[in-house]
């Protein structure tokens, strides 16, 4: 006599459905898919978001290596449609032998083309690296610029890569907006926007002035490694009980984030 079947539970269901059900394509540049109109969170939930972030991470850092403002210039330049890992492999030596733009256009384009050629679009980079250094020796007395004007006017340079510096360098407050962030903008619903500008001046809006230096770096880092576009790793999440993504994993009991997240909560508490 066989013996029946016991009747799934829920998480079971749950889980035969989220498996049934095709993911959803993570926004993107590309495909920013169905944008709302305002963010899921109020100021207060916002706050809390960020506030998690800043006790998990005081001192967030970028991953790209430099020396100076002109070799971080060039860091991320290079960094288009590359990965930071792979950047600071090509970089390592080239900034040994070229930290400046004289020295840069002393060594010359087909010995700063061989230096990166593990990058994508290597050639086209060495050109504008050599143009761009060009332009900082004329222009600018050899001396990187703070203002976003004058770093938008120099080849290979666009917004993004004007904030990252304005950024990282100078301390100015200012949102880039990588693939990353774009997707973590709409995705959860932060700061929803059609496109990268659209996204960077709602997170401008969003984000509490106290945690306008760091944010870009939270959510970068946050999007590179804890919400991936294909598999978000909700059970790592710091901010999950915060978020309101509709792609949000849902669990019965996650210890790990449980324990995590009330550790966080009581610190930002006590702060």
């Amino acid at each position: 006599m066989r013996q029946a079947k016991s009747p799934p539970t829920a998480t079971g269901q749950r889980r035969a459905a989220a498996k049934a059900k095709p993911r959803k394509k993570a926004p993107s540049v590309d495909n920013p898919g169905r944008v709302l109109k305002r963010s899921r969170y109020t100021r207060a939930e916002t706050y809390a978001i960020f506030q998690r972030f800043h006790t998990d991470n005081p001192e967030p850092k970028g991953e790209l290596d430099y020396v100076n403002a002109y070799t971080l210039l060039v860091a991320v330049v290079l960094s288009a449609q590359a990965t930071d890992v792979g950047v600071n492999r090509a970089t390592r030596h080239l900034f040994q032998i070229a930290d400046t733009p004289e020295k840069m256009l002393a060594l010359g384009e087909d010995k700063v083309r061989e230096e990166i050629r593990t990058i994508g679009l290597y050639k086209n980079k060495a050109k504008n690296v050599i143009l761009l250094s060009e332009q900082l020796v004329r222009d600018h007395g050899g001396e990187v610029p703070e203002e976003r004007e004058a770093l938008e006017n120099l080849p290979g340079v666009g917004r993004k890569t004007a904030n990252v510096v304005l950024n990282i360098f100078f301390g100015h407050p200012t949102i880039a907006v990588d693939t990353h962030l774009f997707r973590l903008g709409n995705r959860i619903g932060i700061a929803p926007g059609k496109t990268p500008l659209d996204v960077e001046k709602a997170m401008e809006k969003a984000v509490p002035q106290e945690f306008a230096l760091h944010a870009h770096h939270w959510l970068i880092l946050h999007g590179r490694y804890i919400c991936k576009a294909r598999k978000p790793e909700c059970r790592r999440c710091v901010i999950y009980d915060l978020c309101k993504s509709p792609e949000k994993e849902h669990y019965d009991a996650v210890p790990e984030i449980a324990l995590r997240t009330k550790a966080l909560a009581e610190k930002g508490a006590t702060a």
